[in-house]
């Protein structure tokens, strides 16, 4: 039995999400229960052992590419499973209810890699920088931030210099989630900085040629399982076939998708927030104060209505995005605005779980504690919550002829 039928096993085309707030397709309630059933007794009881060891999930990995989650997106013809941004969103959502690090390391691997690939690739490209990816085998990274060009990405100085049939690249990524674990990474460079935007390109790199360093996983306080590193470029020869965006094109690529990766972010920032909420509702019906349950308290009452009604919310916000995206509709305004709220109202969750456990909710044992500390990565990376609220702000000018 593959190990995707064994959690099958566990799904019903009848089944009715208790988190229910748009009409799934039925094919996705499936998979929702899938992912559920697999965070629940594959995640859940390692997810604080990675975080505390700042452990890779490796065989977790291992496990969601036999399950056909490493290429969500990807069409069927290179080993994706061929469906749309609604049910990656799904997928993000509930692996990160469970750990938020394996939710932060699917959905950047689908959103920025494999997604870009299969939507902009030629052919030959898929073959050699897709296929394997698709099936878990690999993991692929996104390298467009620097360490002064994080919100500013125009501003980006890593050089592409044309050497005949080759292209060098030198300069310096920061932030790269996956690196450490990464086989390829789609890094962009600039031909002419005095071009700004105009004259970014992207390109295909294995992290295995010589020039590239890939430096040590940072120390983090939010997804401690990720691995987060920089990757230095000295004099790497990439050959013109390598080229995946041209310079002009590159810049225009990496903000679309940009786009899917913040519908990504917001799932998982969702998944954080739902395991919040059970967890606080958990705990407030066990917990004796009083001579009653907490959960009869009315101010933990009301921390659990306003938990509630912002996931409920905010998910009506990230589907919304997501089925712009998959009706290739534009979508930039509500992307940003799914990622501003999800990423806030995951911060909210957490919080309010800590203060309805207490004390017992800063422990390192407990959960609630981490919860809090995956939270905050949601606001920041994908694009500050400073520049949604920018990004928003143009859009509507825009709409409104200003």
């Amino acid at each position: 039995m593959s190990i995707r039928n064994k959690y099958l096993l566990h799904s019903s085309k009848n089944i009715i999400s208790r988190f229910f707030t748009t009409n799934l397709p039925n094919d996705v309630i499936v998979l929702q229960e899938l992912c559920r059933k697999f965070a629940d007794t594959e995640l859940k009881p390692v997810a604080s052992h990675h975080d505390k060891e700042s452990k890779y999930p490796t065989e977790q990995i291992k496990q969601l590419g036999e399950m056909g989650f490493m290429g969500v997106n990807a069409s069927v013809e290179f080993g994706g499973s061929g469906l749309k941004t609604l049910a990656l969103s799904v997928i993000v959502e509930e692996l990160s209810r469970g750990d938020a690090s394996v939710g932060s390391i699917v959905s950047i691997h689908n959103c920025l890699y494999a997604n870009l690939i299969d939507r902009v690739a030629n052919q030959a490209q898929k073959e050699q920088w897709l296929r394997e990816f698709t099936q878990g085998k690999k993991i692929g990274a996104f390298a467009l931030s620097e360490s002064d060009a994080g919100s500013d990405v125009a501003n980006i100085s890593t050089k592409a210099v044309k050497d005949g049939d080759y292209y060098i690249l030198n300069g310096t990524k920061a932030w790269v989630t996956s690196a450490e674990q990464a086989s390829a990474a789609i890094i962009f460079a600039t031909v002419d900085r005095d071009k700004k935007h105009k004259g970014i390109a992207a390109f295909l790199v294995s992290l295995d040629q010589p020039g590239v360093v890939v430096g040590k996983n940072e120390r983090k306080m939010s997804i401690k399982a990720t691995s987060t590193c920089t990757i230095t470029l000295n004099d790497v020869h990439v050959h013109s076939s390598q080229l995946l965006c041209k310079p002009g094109e590159g810049f225009r690529v990496a903000m679309e998708q940009l786009d899917v990766a913040r519908i990504g972010i917001a799932s998982q920032a969702l998944g954080i927030a739902q395991a919040s909420l059970d967890t606080a509702i958990a705990y407030a019906a066990q917990r004796i104060a009083f001579d009653n349950p907490i959960l009869r308290l009315s101010s933990v009452k009301q921390r659990l209505a306003e938990m509630a009604t912002s996931i409920e919310s905010s998910r009506l916000l990230v589907r919304q995005a997501a089925q712009k995206k998959d009706e290739h509709l534009r979508s930039t305004k509500y992307t940003s605005m799914a990622k501003w709220q999800a990423s806030q109202t995951a911060t909210f969750c957490a919080h309010n779980c800590i203060q309805i456990m207490g004390g017992m909710g800063i422990v390192e044992s407990s959960d609630a504690e981490r919860y809090y500390r995956d939270a905050r990565i949601t606001e920041i990376y994908g694009g500050v919550t400073d520049v949604q609220i920018m990004i928003i702000a143009e859009q509507l000018q825009k709409e409104y002829g200003l």
